[in-house]
């Protein structure tokens, strides 16, 4: 434990960690390390899970299952039953993950925040063709996973997934540290826009809210489940798809193949649970946002 603790007190100083995430060739090391996950060997994966368990907080006793096939098939592990109690809230979105609470608030006109300081628009992230009206003055909310967190994503409400947009890109870290660093990064990085209309009887129907899941560095895959694409960053189809995929609260809607980061967009009139503050830590199924009307 004293050994863990002193190479992380060493990878934590911001200029070597910066440096050793992101001075490489990102994309190279990020396609390697999705095929080397997948190696069944059971040598490889034995050794590779415990050496990511050696580096990080790993706890797989919520997992459902306790043997893994590879070091991916541990990342995209499904939890036990029951582990994760869905709030039933008519006023308040649940979070579609288990994450820390990164940058949130409102949208400045069309304007978001990844950093203090560091700004970026609705249009940088979602493209400027694409219809970001309802959530002028909204709104947002950014999860950043851990590499030993769950990392599979989950509906926030009753929904329709109306559309789904692919953008291509880099393979940034999206750690504290790189987003002081790299300006307008989640909108560099590869990543998928979820367009979704809000269900059910309470006062959100019929608002729409964006899910936007982001890739980074050793993480460039995410699976839909309605849809039979893996996004990755050798994907060539159709960039655009129009879905009528309904979910309810809690529903698991897909996966990173590793894990990342995912940005929450909501119309005026929605603003963070109570209690909820930058470095937070939520749950899947927990409020994450709730109605103020």
């Amino acid at each position: 434990m004293q050994l863990r603790a002193q190479i992380q007190k060493i990878l934590n100083q911001e200029d070597l960690n910066f440096l050793l995430t992101n001075r490489i060739p990102r994309q190279a090391l990020t396609r390697f390390l999705g095929w080397f996950s997948k190696i069944e060997q059971p040598l490889v994966r034995d050794a590779s899970i415990g050496i990511w368990k050696f580096f990080s907080d790993l706890d797989l006793s919520e997992a459902k299952k306790q043997r893994f096939t590879s070091m991916h098939d541990c990342f995209t592990r499904e939890l036990k039953d029951g582990t994760r109690p869905v709030a039933q809230d008519v006023d308040a979105m649940t979070s579609p993950v288990d994450a820390i609470v990164g940058a949130s608030g409102p949208i400045e006109g069309t304007r978001v925040f990844q950093a203090k300081g560091f700004p970026y628009t609705l249009e940088d992230l979602l493209g400027p063709d694409a219809d970001v009206s309802e959530w002028r003055d909204g709104s947002f909310v950014t999860l950043r996973l851990t590499s030993s967190m769950y990392h599979r994503f989950h509906a926030p409400y009753d929904c329709t997934v109306e559309e789904v947009r692919y953008f291509s890109g880099d393979t940034w870290n999206v750690n504290p540290i790189a987003l002081k660093r790299v300006e307008k990064l989640f909108c560099k990085n590869e990543r998928a826009y979820l367009g979704t209309r809000l269900n059910g009887a309470g006062p959100m129907q019929g608002k729409r809210v964006a899910l936007v899941p982001v890739a980074a560095v050793l993480v460039a895959s995410i699976r839909l489940h309605f849809l039979d694409v893996l996004f990755h960053l050798k994907y060539s189809g159709p960039k655009t798809m129009a879905c009528n995929a309904n979910f309810e609260r809690g529903q698991e809607m897909g996966w990173f193949q590793h894990g990342s980061t995912v940005i929450v967009l909501a119309p005026k009139g929605f603003a963070l649970d109570a209690g909820l503050d930058q470095g937070s830590r939520v749950r899947m199924g927990q409020p994450l946002l709730r109605w103020q009307g």
